[in-house]
Parts: C-alpha cells; structure tokens; sequence
C-alpha cells in the first residue's frame, strides 16, 4: 500500500511538473511524425494481466513494397534516437503508474511473446508491477556501484 501511494504521489508530482516538457515532445513528434503521437503496446503486467503501455512515438511507418514494415534501424528518425537516449519517450508510461498498470520502479515490462519462454524463476518478476525504470538503474544512477 505504501508504494502503490508513493507512485500515484510520485507519478501525479511528475506528470505536473513536466507537463510543459510533455507538451513541447507531443508537438515535436506531431510535427516530426505525424499521428498517432503515440505508441502503444501489449505488454504482461503483474500477474502476466496485459495491459497497454503508452510512450511517444520515435519511428516513422516505413513499408516495403510488399506492405511488410521496413527494419526498425530504417525507420527510427533522429528525433526519435534522441527521444530515446534521453528517456523523453518513457515520459508517458507516468499515466500507466497512475492508472495502477506500472509502478515507478519495478521490472522493464517485456513483449507478450516472450511470455512462453520464461522459466519459472524468470515469471517471478510478473508478481510485481512492471516499473518505468529499475532498481539498478536507480541504484547505479544515484551513484550505488560503479
């Protein structure tokens, strides 16, 4: 209960503060990309639960001629590498926190396919809530282990 608190608290303060910063990504990919602005995926949540993670969108719809979408090195733009390098796509994911999908900190939420490879060990991460950033990250950002 106290973490699930800590996340709206800390999800709600984020979407606030950064609200100018989600305004001005919003228009640039909208510009850059064109619509959807954002992207939207599938992914296992706690317990496995699907649920739909948002995050701006960094590639362009790019085709072959057989209407088969090109590699994605072809159709990231450099808007969108600088998106993601930065985490500015991520941004999004707070509403996910918000909606009780996504904890601030837990385990990257992996592709659904991926589900029925998973050992059991590897399953035990789905009994939490899938985080917009990691524990390590946190703790190597901060200045934990080097």
């Amino acid at each position: 209960m106290i973490k699930r608190t800590f996340d709206v608290i800390a999800a709600s303060v984020g979407l606030l503060l950064l609200a100018p910063v989600l305004t001005v990504v919003f228009i640039r990919v909208r510009r850059k990309l064109g619509t959807p602005v954002f992207f939207r995926q599938v992914r296992p949540g706690m317990h496995g639960k699907p649920f739909e993670m948002i995050k701006f969108r960094t590639m362009r719809d790019a085709i072959d001629a057989d209407g088969n979408p090109l590699p994605d090195s072809e159709r990231i733009t450099p808007f969108g590498r600088f998106l993601r390098s930065t985490s500015l796509d991520e941004l999004p994911e707070l509403w996910n926190v918000l909606k009780g999908n996504m904890s601030v900190v837990g385990p990257r939420p992996l592709l659904m396919e991926y589900m029925d490879y998973y050992t059991e060990e590897e399953m035990l991460r789905h009994i939490f809530r899938p985080g917009v950033t990691r524990l390590a990250y946190l703790h190597n950002t901060i200045g934990g282990s080097k």
